[in-house]
């Protein structure tokens, strides 16, 4: 059994200064992502895909799905098991919450600390935020997607969309992906980032 968290994407989204709204970091993130997928040594899929593979679906890159969103920390919170795609249950802690609209609707999302994560120093900043939303099962994995983001030093954070991508679990059953939280259900389409991927 293998067991992942969110490794491939975080490593390429940490090599950007900055999550920033323009089409040309959107882009380049998934690039990257496609570089990484087709490398034998970092692609979560199976050999059989592999051998097929060019590039992952996205939907187009659209600005409307890169969010300034209102960043609340949370401070007092308890270390939890957060519920995985196996019995593996790695401790987690709500790090704060981001509001923020899409579509003229308003949103809130809980954002996390991996506990495992943080020792390690090059993610010591690192933030996990796990959503499902009505293009999920409908265009999207039907298990959600994840963005990864980095602390914010003020109260405002940039969420692209556009970065948002499957859990290595769309790609091969052997992983253990972490299932987002029932809060982090947004009830609009997120019609951005990795759609659902086709064997």
């Amino acid at each position: 059994m293998k067991f992942i968290y969110t490794i491939a994407a975080l490593l390429s989204l940490c090599t950007l200064a900055a999550q920033e709204c323009s089409k040309e970091n959107s882009l380049k993130y998934q690039q990257q992502l496609n570089k990484e997928y087709a490398n034998p040594k970092e692609s979560p899929l199976t050999k059989k895909d592999l051998k097929a593979f060019k590039a992952l679906d996205f939907y187009p890159i659209d600005m409307a799905y890169c969010v300034e969103a209102k960043f609340v920390r949370t401070p007092k919170e308890k270390p939890f098991q957060m519920k995985t795609t196996t019995e593996r249950k790695p401790m987690y802690i709500k790090y704060g919450e981001v509001s923020f609209k899409v579509n003229g609707k308003e949103c809130r999302l809980d954002v996390f600390q991996s506990l495992d994560l943080i020792k390690q120093a090059e993610y010591k900043d690192a933030l996990f935020l796990p959503f499902t939303d009505y293009t999920s099962g409908n265009g999207s994995y039907g298990g959600g997607r994840y963005v990864d983001l980095k602390q914010p030093k003020g109260t405002t954070m940039t969420i692209d969309f556009n970065t948002a991508y499957n859990p290595y679990c769309a790609y091969n059953h052997d992983y253990s992906c972490p299932i987002p939280p029932a809060q982090n259900d947004l009830k609009v389409e997120i019609k951005a980032g990795v759609k659902e991927y086709k064997h």
